[in-house]
């Protein structure tokens, strides 16, 4: 098995019509098991480099440069594998349920991956279990709260068992409690699931905690890849242009 589950090489990207590129020759890492936390001042280059590792959201322009998902190049795995092994959970929960029922949320990507009743019914029962949702399990979608909204499009990635899961500031629309339990629930992930977690997210003080390693971007480049407490430096991190953000460890 590939330690390496996620590798970048020289990897540099430019929108179309844009002179600057948003990305400039980023070599990264990830190990299997590993939680990273992706942090830069707004506009560095996080999310467009975060898009890059799921083909149906890459954005349109310009690539060079290598991306190799467990050994192997990310575009030649088909739709199916990078649904199945690469989970993304975006800003908006809105923008990735897909049913109107809680129950058939965390089943429609098993069905979608054409999987056996008895295993979908398992998957969901040990996924509802394992983020308890049991008690709004046949409720509407539309009457959950925003926290619960955001756990379920969580769950309903989880529930395929991915081996990566990127997830791009989630907690962005959250009031502060059900962030910090959102948080608290990657955390739970990594830790008891062994799921690489490869996250952006603006709640440092609550994410670096989390964390074996941060990545620090700035103008479209990796400027630095740490601990969180050789990134932060002695109780702060430095992000460019963006000032000091102090953190307790």
């Amino acid at each position: 098995m590939n330690d390496i589950l996620l590798k970048t090489e020289a990897l540099t990207f430019a929108y179309p019509e844009h002179e600057e590129p948003a990305l400039r020759g980023v070599s990264l890492e990830l190990k299997r098991g590993e939680f990273v936390v992706l942090c830069g001042p707004s506009g560095c280059g996080k999310t467009t480099l975060l898009r890059q590792f799921k083909s149906d959201l890459a954005p349109h322009g310009t690539r060079s440069g290598e991306i190799f998902f467990d050994g192997a190049p990310v575009a030649e795995l088909d739709r199916r594998e990078q649904s199945s092994r690469i989970g993304f959970v975006q800003q908006s929960p809105e923008n990735q349920i897909v049913t109107d029922k809680v129950w058939h949320e965390l089943a429609f990507g098993l069905e979608s991956l054409g999987c056996d009743t008895p295993t979908i019914r398992r998957r969901v029962a040990e996924m509802a279990s394992f983020f308890g949702i049991q008690t709004w399990f046949y409720k509407n979608v539309t009457e959950l709260s925003g926290g619960q909204k955001q756990l379920l499009n969580l769950a309903s990635i989880m529930v395929m068992q991915p081996e990566l899961l990127i997830l791009d500031e989630p907690t962005s629309q959250l009031d502060p409690i059900a962030a910090g339990e959102f948080l608290a629930t990657i955390g739970k992930i990594n830790r008891e699931l062994g799921t690489t977690i490869l996250l952006t997210e603006h709640r440092l003080e609550e994410a670096f905690p989390l964390a074996t390693r941060v990545v620090v971007m700035d103008g479209g480049e990796v400027l630095t890849a740490g601990t969180p407490q050789a990134a932060a430096g002695p109780q702060r991190i430095n992000i460019p242009r963006s000032g000091y953000l102090r953190l307790t460890f």
